[in-house]
């Protein structure tokens, strides 16, 4: 590792005009509210009356300027790979012998979900931990959201992001690293394993998706956890996937016009993915915290940017072809957004390196699956937890990756 910054790489500092948040609480102030169906409660969408609410929050109460200093008491940078700009946060560890970990985050997330771990992370010895088990971490926007935009160009799927990713780490000195990924960042973590085995140690992802191959028997011997989650994944309202998946552009001028199209479309994801599933989003997650996340997307416009890696996943012709293969095979699921694109998220045939996966309450992988795309060497399921687990519960990830990442560095 070295401890020069090339010069590539320039320091980064948030700074929203404050025009652009005049603009925004005047918008909210102005939002057209559509009648809602009374007793449907969350079954239609997300209820008026706690979107009014939620709203009018962040219009009079919410501070923004307070979030975007806590995000900028963390030293952040910009760099350019491949003529795609590249945001992230840099957070080197007072531990000079800790150990490159690379943060991902997924959709509809941020390089805030990860806020709440980088102190125990990084500095493990000031938190009660270890200070061995110290990291020093690099956290990037994905290509698309936020602050690593423009999109270059059609194309900047999970291979090409995990392309950028192991560049920008060497870029930045670091030839032996570990990856965390969730969402989308677990389909991007193991890429750059596989990409570039000889530098990435070790493989942490959460929030994993698996998919049947639709091999003869695959369905056979499910545990009834497995056919829970199975069952979850095949029932799991997949209208927002259906929109980025096929028409990101479309959907992206609402969610770029009116803040609480935003909000909304936001929200429900944090309503449905949080544990528990039946309570509000804020049992799980501070709404400030949600609301820092809806902000990042709101005031860098990039409702549509962000939604191409879906597209790029899932509908291009190849993936369409491939999907149409795996839907006339023995045990593929039918009737399923999941099945109908599911492109290159689906099996592969190429392993990564020594991989760990850990499993909260509300995730649907299944373990025979992810053992056939992946080398498998830790596999923990909670009992609490829900998606956006460095968020939910930053203490159960935070243990995880240290005891993996303690086995295999």
């Amino acid at each position: 590792m070295t401890n020069t910054t090339p010069s590539s790489i320039r320091s980064f500092h948030i700074d929203i005009p404050q025009a652009r948040l005049d603009d925004l609480r005047a918008r909210l102030a102005a939002t057209r509210w559509p009648d809602g169906l009374p007793g449907v409660g969350w079954s239609r969408g997300v209820p008026v009356d706690y979107l009014k609410d939620l709203a009018e929050y962040w219009r009079t109460a919410y501070d923004w300027r307070a979030h975007e200093a806590e995000l900028n008491a963390f030293p952040q940078y910009m760099t350019t790979i491949d003529g795609q700009n590249i945001h992230f946060l840099h957070v080197r560890s007072p531990r000079a012998d800790a150990t490159p970990l690379m943060l991902l985050h997924g959709w509809p997330g941020s390089v805030v979900d990860f806020l709440d771990v980088i102190g125990p992370l990084s500095d493990p010895g000031t938190y009660g931990g270890d200070p061995a088990d110290a990291f020093h971490l690099v956290i990037p926007s994905l290509p698309g959201f936020a602050f690593s935009t423009p999109l270059a160009g059609p194309g900047m799927d999970t291979a090409r992001m995990a392309g950028a990713f192991t560049q920008l780490m060497a870029r930045l000195g670091y030839t032996r690293y570990g990856v965390q990924g969730y969402d989308t960042g677990s389909w991007v973590a193991p890429e750059m394993g596989k990409q570039a085995p000889d530098h990435v140690i070790g493989v942490h992802v959460n929030a994993m998706i698996t998919f049947p191959s639709g091999a003869e028997g695959e369905m056979d011997g499910l545990t009834e956890a497995e056919q829970r989650r199975w069952h979850r994944m095949q029932n799991f309202n997949d209208g927002y996937l259906q929109c980025n998946s096929k028409r990101p552009q479309t959907v992206a001028y609402a969610l770029t016009d009116s803040p609480v199209g935003q909000l909304a479309w936001t929200v429900e994801k944090f309503k449905e993915l949080t544990d528990p599933e039946d309570a509000l989003p804020e049992s799980s997650i501070h709404r400030d915290r949600i609301l820092t996340e809806v902000s990042l997307y709101w005031l860098t416009a990039t409702a549509a940017s962000a939604a191409q890696v879906y597209y790029e996943e899932m509908s291009a012709s190849t993936w369409s072809e491939a999907a149409a293969d795996d839907r006339a095979a023995p045990g593929a699921a039918h009737d399923t957004g999941w099945s109908d694109g599911q492109g290159d998220w689906a099996a592969g045939s190429q392993r990564s390196v020594p991989t760990a996966v850990l499993l909260s309450a509300h995730d649907v992988t299944i373990r025979r699956w992810a053992e056939r795309d992946h080398d498998i060497v830790r596999w923990t399921e909670l009992d609490r937890g829900g998606h956006f687990l460095a968020m939910e519960a930053p203490e159960l990830l935070v243990g995880d990756v240290r005891e993996f990442f303690g086995k295999v560095r």
